[in-house]
């Protein structure tokens, strides 16, 4: 569990809840508790206790790059203990995102320099059968629809994530 004050950039995606919600009907502790269906485009990002305006300010501006995008969930992905679902159309704000924070190791490295772009559905399992009949039960709700809307940068505190900025999508005024 990372400490509190770490930060995550990410883009949440509500409509995704019922891929977390057949994960956690297998196994509840496959599911990180009060983590939305994200996709995480830098992680861990910026300590809180050194990000800055600036930080912020080319946050918004990254995301106004972007436009909103109509997303088609279809492929799940798995390595072991893990499984997700990948999210290719989402990876060009992976790369600029790690691009303008170069100095940040996605996932402290573990996934490579250039992780794919996913929502991770279920992590931690030991059991290779719990694992399958996850990736089967999520299987089964694909293709899913739903919309990247906006990055959000948030914290974690002694609650659990917290929002600190919405940025939208495809906002020119970076508001």
């Amino acid at each position: 569990m990372p400490d509190p004050g770490t930060t995550a950039a990410v883009i949440a995606l509500p409509e995704a809840a019922p891929l977390l919600d057949a994960a956690r009907r297998v196994d509840p502790a496959l599911v990180r508790p009060g983590v939305p269906a994200h996709v995480s485009l830098l992680y861990p990002f910026v300590p809180q206790a050194a990000l800055t305006g600036q930080d912020e300010k080319n946050v918004r501006r990254l995301a106004a790059s972007f436009p909103a995008a109509a997303l088609l969930l279809e492929e799940v992905v798995t390595a072991p203990g893990f499984v997700a679902v990948s999210v290719p159309e989402l990876q060009p704000i992976v790369d600029a995102f790690h691009a303008q924070w170069s100095g940040l190791r996605p996932y402290g490295g573990r996934f490579g320099v250039r992780p794919a772009a996913h929502v991770t559905v279920a992590m931690g399992a030991r059991d290779p059968a719990a694992a399958a009949h996850v990736r089967a039960a999520v299987g089964n709700l694909l293709p899913l629809r739903t919309r990247a809307a906006a990055v959000q940068l948030v914290v974690l505190t002694e609650e659990g994530w917290r929002p600190r900025l919405t940025a939208p999508l495809g906002d020119p005024g970076g508001r």
